[in-house]
């Protein structure tokens, strides 16, 4: 029974290789191994769990061999669901034969996120050298993946950019794969002066002109003196270069300014009657009539005012002075 038992074990894809190398993976296996009603069982399952492992091992060579963390997370996420709803149902009794299934339970689901990482993830450079941290399989431990360009070159082209004097011109040579790079590489732009594919250009052509963390610069308040071909590489602390692209860059001149000839005012016709000085005459003595006339009428408005005034005073004094006469003559 055992030997039916690990002969299916041995059919079992390379693709479950690096389900081993994950720990919360090997409790479960283990938890599993210690709910063996008896002890026998218990040491059937040890040997088909080992044995699983040095065929997982032994097939992993076949394929890649390895995985990066995010496909082992989304792997082992998936099978562990997959093995505790497998705990969680009754089972024939033979242990030794659900040991068989669980160990190969994660087949299909490996073979999916695997197949996806190696087609997609594991290369994606499709220009240019990159140098990567993944897990060994066969290890489990973390190792440097090489993967070069596959035209054998770290140059990937141009694209060239057009700008308008006194504009401004984005320089972005980032790739998402840049991010997957080693150790801390840096950008460093240069640029070569003159109208771009008019010559052939050499490395002693090119001028250094930043060297930063950023993918992108920006160039601003351009001159037409400032076109030429600017270059962006991408390189490693010790010189490596991972990746390299061009920018041709061509600053059209402003369109010269066309002045507008001065249209004067249409003038006026001849005669006294519209001379400047004609019309700020008629315009004044209306005006000064006018003024003349309000502070005349002002000036008699407040006369007339001023006078009720004091007839009405004169008129509250004259019996008062009544009174006091009266009491004057009766004090006597």
């Amino acid at each position: 029974m055992l030997l039916m038992l690990v002969s299916l074990l041995c059919c079992v894809p390379a693709a479950t290789a690096c389900l081993q190398c994950d720990r919360k993976i090997k409790l479960l296996i283990e938890d599993f191994t210690l709910s063996a009603p008896t002890i026998n069982d218990q040491i059937e399952i040890k040997k088909i769990r080992d044995h699983a492992y040095v065929t997982y091992r032994e097939t992993s060579r076949q394929r890649k061999g390895v995985i990066d963390t995010t496909t082992l997370y989304r792997a082992r996420t998936e099978y562990q669901s997959e093995m505790n709803r497998f705990l969680n149902t009754e089972h024939t009794g033979y242990v030794t034969f659900e040991a068989i299934q669980m160990l190969a339970m994660g087949r299909k689901i490996l073979e999916k996120h695997l197949d996806i990482f190696i087609r997609d993830g594991l290369c994606p450079n499709k220009c240019g050298l990159l140098k990567r941290r993944v897990m060994d399989c066969s290890s489990c431990r973390y190792k440097i993946y090489i993967c070069p360009s596959p035209s054998g070159q770290q140059d990937c082209g141009e694209l060239p950019v057009q700008a308008e004097e006194g504009g401004q011109a984005v320089l972005n040579c980032f790739l998402p794969w840049h991010l997957l790079l080693l150790g801390a590489p840096e950008y460093h732009y240069s640029w070569a002066h003159g109208v771009p594919g008019t010559e052939k250009l050499n490395e002693s052509d090119f001028k250094a002109l930043v060297v930063t963390d950023d993918s992108s610069v920006v160039l601003n308040q351009l001159l037409v003196d400032e076109q030429g071909t600017y270059r962006c590489s991408l390189q490693g602390q010790d010189g490596t270069v991972f990746y390299r692209v061009t920018f041709p860059l061509a600053v059209a001149p402003l369109p010269d300014q066309t002045h507008r000839p001065v249209v004067p005012p249409p003038s006026l016709p001849r005669g006294d009657d519209y001379s400047p000085s004609r019309l700020t005459a008629d315009l004044l003595v209306p005006v000064v009539a006018m003024v003349t006339a309000l502070s005349l009428a002002a000036s008699v408005g407040l006369a007339v005012v001023l006078g009720m005034m004091m007839s009405q005073r004169r008129a509250a004094e004259q019996p008062r002075r009544r009174t006091e006469g009266r009491n004057t003559h009766s004090t006597v």
